[in-house]
């Protein structure tokens, strides 16, 4: 949350500059980590240094963008996320097995450093040419400027208000869409750590051939995220998109749970079912936050619903514990099925008198 603040006061440029050269160094640096407290260390300091770069971004692009396109905007940024899988995971696989043992290395320890790296030079980048805002921008001509301004200032909630932050603290609809991100987080946490071993479970040993199939699914999440983040701005609706989309995620992931015990083949559609809704839902839930919180909540307001998501972290370890109880992954997908129609419901339901008087419908 303090990193948001800091990038409305002090700007985009060195905020997200500052995330991506010490979330970098961390990264590549955890390759010298011997011990398990030095791990834990190690993955404490990543976890501060990388969380203010999401909600950073939506900051930012709040900046740039009026309500109405954000949802194809954060579409086309989350694409990046998922598309990094086409490149880790095969990637990874690809260090882990052929570089283990160079000058002496261990496979993990080159991964680290080669894919850490890339975000330090990234973030020195960012550092000269991303501008703060569309004033800064001097790719764009003076019209140019007065016109992405003109989109913005006709936007509602443009009113100062007194006590903003003490305001969205007890918003009990800021607590409401921080469940939604939450169960996101759960779920997003699931196909992370759990795909691989999923596929291996499914007869699929080599390591590179694992990273190649978990990638798959992530073709079809891609293309829904964007044509549904475009829909959603065509109709500038935001709240019954994000409701829908969880349901698709909610029956790929029921369907998970009878293919991990039957085929390869269907599987990996259910994971591109549930994905897909997944990763639909996110563009439209953020664009619903910010057209939701007013500007003088808004930097402060994201990075809290994104700092109370983060809990789901512990979801891995929890879903570890029911594997490890029962033998399969099916009571914690049911559990995260509930959650995606509890969360449809809510959000659906709870947000639906909150643009009372806005812009346009949400």
């Amino acid at each position: 949350m303090p990193s948001n603040l800091l990038l409305k006061r002090l700007g985009a440029r060195a905020t997200i500059m500052r995330i991506m050269v010490l979330w970098g160094l961390v990264s590549a640096a955890t390759m010298f980590v011997q011990t398990p407290t030095q791990f834990y260390i190690a993955r404490f300091l990543l976890g501060v240094f990388e969380a203010g770069f999401f909600p950073g971004i939506v900051l930012y692009l709040t900046f740039w963008y009026p309500t109405e396109r954000r949802a194809r905007v954060l579409a086309l940024f989350i694409t990046a996320q998922v598309a990094a899988a086409f490149i880790t995971s095969p990637v990874s696989g690809w260090i882990l097995k052929n570089m283990h043992g160079l000058h002496g290395w261990e496979g993990w320890q080159w991964m680290f450093l080669i894919e850490g790296l890339p975000t330090v030079v990234l973030g020195v980048i960012v550092l000269f040419l991303l501008p703060n805002g569309p004033r800064e921008a001097r790719w764009l001509t003076a019209g140019e400027r007065d016109l992405v301004e003109r989109a913005l200032s006709r936007e509602g909630n443009v009113e100062p208000e007194a006590h903003a932050f003490g305001g969205m603290l007890r918003d009990p609809k800021v607590y409401l869409l921080a469940m939604g991100a939450f169960v996101a987080g759960c779920a997003g946490y699931f196909l992370a750590f759990w795909t691989p071993t999923i596929i291996k479970d499914l007869g699929v040993a080599d390591l590179q051939m694992v990273g190649l199939y978990a990638v798959i699914p992530n073709v079809f999440g891609i293309i829904a995220m964007v044509l549904y983040g475009r829909r959603a701005d065509r109709h500038n609706e935001q709240r019954l998109h994000y409701g829908l989309a969880l349901l698709v995620a909610a029956a790929g992931f029921l369907a998970l749970s009878w293919t991990t015990h039957h085929s390869l083949a269907w599987t990996l559609v259910a994971i591109a079912v549930g994905g897909s809704g997944l990763v639909s839902s996110t563009p439209v839930f953020w664009a619903m936050v910010t057209r939701y919180l007013s500007k003088d909540r808004a930097a402060g307001g994201i990075a809290y619903i994104n700092a109370l998501a983060s809990i789901a972290g512990i979801s891995p370890a929890v879903v570890g514990a029911i594997k490890t109880q029962t033998g399969s992954l099916d009571l914690a997908i049911y559990i995260l099925c509930a959650m995606f129609v509890l969360a449809s419901i809510a959000v659906t339901l709870g947000m639906r008198r909150a643009f009372a008087g806005g812009p346009a419908r949400a």
